[in-house]
């Protein structure tokens, strides 16, 4: 594995950061790997416990350090009120602090800001094929996912994504206590793993696991807060039209590892029939994950005409957007592209629209239309290069 992308951020950089993340991306990793002066694992029991009780702990720690140290604090959201004491100490010293979370519905549920002007916020999502030192193992990413511990994995990787998504997202994510119907929210849980990557409806999805709609969005804004999920709006047109866009937002569990753990299919080779849907899932986590690391600032959206016709992804950049159409087989053809023909009417200039399709072949192509098609290394590959939003 090469040195993740936020790595050296968070290295060469002078002010302090609040790094994002669920678990078992690798944050604690980068953390310890900086060699800090204080390091404080709020996942340890005793370390959370010692911190909770004597909330003048950290500052007392801090006064034996010399003028200018780094502080590491793990799992802040354990005990956010320490925010506090951080935004102070950092006001009156030269300390320097990294804070990873796994939540920041705790951090703001526990009253406190995010030290805004005082802070960096970083997200690390799990590996992007720039973070590879080798090709990507295609079939493998697929069924286990991007989880550095388990793409990397041996043998019990897979027993160990199987635990992840029983004992975190089952039970850490209760704890959190939004869901008081313990077996509600672990049916929406396991719906939420069956249409990952879908437009949502939430009228069918409430029926489905029989809990009124407002109850449903507030579990996914749990999801989204835990980093847990990742949220693609809707496609908004730029010019008037009297073709109606479905206005439906789609919701990605966070790694297609964890979404199959959650369903039970990721102790054997996917069929014919799930390749598809988890190739696509697996290039837009991608874009997400390329998009946070790389500081894009791009705006993500899906489109989807009343009609049917769709576009997996729109990467909105400054040199126009890009409707990428993401196929899992291995030859394309010029009907593939329906969907970018039927979005590039709804673009203010339409042949400021790039038109992609990202596939699994190896050769790159050319359709008419100017439809470029990519192999995925190398589609997604050049998508990193294009410049910031």
């Amino acid at each position: 594995m090469r040195d993740r992308l936020i790595a050296s951020r968070i290295r060469t950089g002078k002010a302090s950061v609040l790094l994002l993340g669920p678990r078992q991306v690798g944050k604690s990793t980068i953390c310890r790997a900086l060699a800090p002066a204080l390091y404080v694992d709020l996942a340890d029991e005793r370390e959370f416990l010692d911190h909770a009780k004597d909330p003048a702990l950290l500052r007392r720690q801090v006064d034996t350090l010399g003028g200018q140290a780094l502080i590491v604090i793990d799992e802040v959201q354990r005990v956010p009120s320490l925010l506090n004491t951080v935004q102070s100490i950092v006001d009156r010293s030269r300390h320097r602090f990294i804070l990873t979370g796994s939540s920041a519905r705790k951090l703001r549920r526990g009253g406190v800001n995010l030290l805004p002007g005082r802070i960096i916020l970083e997200r690390l999502d799990p590996l992007s094929i720039l973070e590879l030192a080798a090709p990507v193992d295609l079939d493998r990413a697929l069924r286990l996912g991007m989880l550095p511990g388990i793409y990397w994995g041996a043998d019990a990787a897979t027993e160990i994504l199987g635990t992840y998504a029983d004992v975190y997202l089952r039970e850490e994510i209760q704890v959190e206590g939004a869901a008081r119907d313990i077996g509600g929210y672990a049916r929406f849980l396991d719906i939420m793993a069956i249409v990952s990557g879908q437009w949502l409806n939430y009228s069918k999805l409430s029926s489905d696991v029989e809990m009124p709609k407002e109850t449903i969005r507030r579990y996914v804004q749990v999801l989204e807060d835990t980093m847990v999920a990742v949220r693609i709006p809707a496609f908004i047109p730029t010019v008037r039209t009297t073709r109606r866009v479905l206005q439906r937002e789609r919701v990605f569990i966070f790694d297609v590892g964890v979404r199959n753990a959650l369903l039970g299919v990721h102790r054997r080779p996917l069929g014919a029939d799930q390749v598809g849907g988890v190739f696509e899932q697996w290039v837009v986590l991608q874009v997400v994950y390329l998009n946070r690391a790389l500081r894009k600032g791009w705006q993500l959206s899906s489109y989807r005409s009343e009609g049917g016709a769709e576009v997996d992804l729109v990467v909105d950049t400054p040199d126009g957007p890009i409707g990428i159409e993401i196929k899992a087989g291995r030859n394309v053809v010029a009907a593939d592209a329906r969907g970018l023909a039927s979005l590039a009417e709804l673009v203010r200039r339409p042949k400021s629209l790039r038109r992609w399709i990202i596939y699994r072949g190896d050769r790159r192509q050319r359709l008419p239309n100017d439809v470029e098609v990519w192999p995925v290394d190398s589609g997604l590959r050049a998508l990193a290069e294009l410049p910031p939003g």
